[in-house]
């Protein structure tokens, strides 16, 4: 038994995320551990605590349990069943009693599985026995997500596959030759500079041999970087890339760039130029000269471009509602189908590289755009949290997968930018059970000097890029707990600048359209 000087007050911290379950298990092991299992495993993984009830103000109470051994001994034969659940990802030290308020509690720590173990269900079907978190509650997963995960379980990288289909006329020309321009300008002397068309793009894997007729044929990688949009979506019917700028609040958009306007290629390579110019066209970056030339590969243009990039590879382009870029005048969003491969706090340690679609990384990486050991993520909240005081803001949500990204822009080049960090600087360390799955601040959080006005900025800015937004869920991304959440909320309610949805446990709120 584990003792130590956790109360339940700490414990009830917990309960500001969605990594916490808490059962009173009076009647011995309850059935609805299995699908928070399910759901913590296939999620960011999760706390659950036995012997621990919640009243109806969602207060927690201590009231232990009886037979721990018994409780224990009965988890333990059912998640080595396989006919019960699919798989058993705990180890011994994950599932221990622990004294609180000299009472016995069982604490099981699961952890995040890996995409390679996932979908971890009940039962014998995956497509009924799959959960996942989401803020407080277990949800069932759709075909779609089981699907997903699957494909992601793959140890080949999807966009590898040949598309047999397919032959060289889905390419676009224009495309092809200013990619191998951009390689040679950046390898002048290799072996791959001169080869013809057909033979490099099959080097950079582009196209590849089918099994079908072993002939040569366009890749799910090629087609999605040089396709012809109306190709494109021929394989990925909800392919969409959107960009956005609204630096005027009272219009809709200042300008639009989308995959299905007709006038451009609508593929991935030209999506990125078009749109990483516009990114770092007006922004406030120093000026850097080398010599007499202007540097325009600064930190910052380093950041942008690892952004805009991760949002690219890491997307699930079966998924739905396209892949989103959005410039306002103090923030930038990128949004993707799919959620991330790994956990978020192994991405933010970095060292570890699992992009969605590895072949296309390799593309970009291949033309200088892009950091393939890993460290893509880190270095690129380093930079705009030094260079900015900013972190940028991780969301993921669920049912549809989706992955968002917010970088605030305000502090450009504003030496007491680092007076406006957002975030509660009162950050909990060392918890039991980590971050939020479905929001996940990344970075240092040891102090808080940010003003109301910058929270309700914040908070404005969220809510025009996600519609009905919980409490909890704002909570997460202002990093500070749901009771001041609230009170911010309530201030922009009384301002007309908010309405509220719904009642009570179940209320949303979402901006007061004009």
């Amino acid at each position: 038994m584990r003792n130590s000087d956790l109360d339940i007050n700490r414990l009830s911290a917990y309960k500001e995320d969605n990594r916490l379950e808490v059962k009173k298990a009076s009647g011995g092991l309850p059935h609805s551990i299995w699908a928070t299992y399910s759901s913590f495993a296939n999620s960011e993984g999760g706390l659950i605590v036995l012997g621990v009830e919640e009243d109806k103000k969602h207060q927690l109470h201590v009231v232990g349990v009886s037979d721990s051994e018994g409780l224990i001994r009965d988890f333990w034969n059912t998640v080595n069943n396989q006919q019960k659940i699919s798989l058993n990802i705990l180890t011994d030290k994950m599932v221990y009693e622990y004294r609180i308020e000299d009472k016995t509690v069982i604490m099981i720590e699961v952890p995040h599985a890996e995409r390679e173990m996932r979908p971890v269900y009940i039962g014998m079907d995956p497509m009924k026995g799959t959960y996942r978190r989401n803020h407080d509650g277990d949800f069932h997963c759709t075909r779609e997500e089981v699907a997903a995960m699957y494909r992601d379980a793959s140890p080949v990288s999807a966009d590898t596959h040949v598309l047999t289909e397919m032959d060289f006329s889905v390419f676009n020309v224009d495309t092809i030759r200013d990619y191998r321009t951009r390689f040679m300008q950046l390898h002048q002397n290799h072996a791959w500079t001169n080869l013809q068309d057909e033979i490099f793009l099959r080097r950079i894997g582009a196209v590849g041999i089918s099994s079908d007729d072993h002939k040569i044929h366009p890749t799910i990688a090629g087609l999605l970087m040089f396709g012809n949009e109306y190709e494109i979506v021929r394989v990925f019917p909800g392919y969409f890339l959107d960009y956005q700028e609204q630096m005027d609040d009272t219009m809709r958009w200042t300008h639009r760039t989308t995959s299905n306007s007709g006038d451009w290629s609508g593929n991935l390579f030209d999506f990125y130029f078009r749109v990483i110019s516009r990114l770092v066209s007006d922004l406030n970056i120093p000026f850097v000269l080398n010599g007499i030339t202007r540097v325009d590969n600064t930190e910052l243009h380093i950041a942008l471009r690892e952004a805009m990039l991760n949002s690219l590879v890491h997307a699930d382009y079966y998924g739905r509602q396209g892949t989103i870029v959005r410039r306002t005048a103090s923030m930038i969003m990128f949004s993707n189908p799919g959620d991330m491969r790994i956990s978020f706090r192994t991405a933010v340690g970095g060292g570890v590289s699992d992009p969605r679609n590895a072949t296309l990384m390799k593309m970009f990486s291949l033309i200088g755009i892009g950091d393939r050991a890993g460290m893509g993520i880190p270095n690129m909240i380093d930079i705009w949290q030094r260079l900015t005081g900013y972190t940028p803001i991780y969301v993921s949500q669920f049912s549809p997968d989706r992955t968002t990204m917010s970088m605030q822009i305000k502090a450009i080049g504003d030496k007491s930018a680092k007076s406006n960090q957002i975030g509660d600087k009162s950050a909990k360390s060392n918890q039991i059970g980590g971050k939020s799955a479905i929001s996940n601040q990344i970075g240092d959080k040891s102090g808080d000097n940010s003003t109301v006005e910058q929270k309700l900025d914040t908070i404005i800015e969220y809510m025009q890029m996600h519609q009905n937004v919980t409490v909890s869920e704002m909570a997460d991304v202002l990093s500070i707990k749901a009771s001041r959440t609230r009170d911010y909320i309530r201030m922009l309610v009384e301002r007309g600048m908010l309405i509220a949805n719904g009642a009570n446990k179940n209320r949303t709120y979402s901006l007061k359209r004009k």
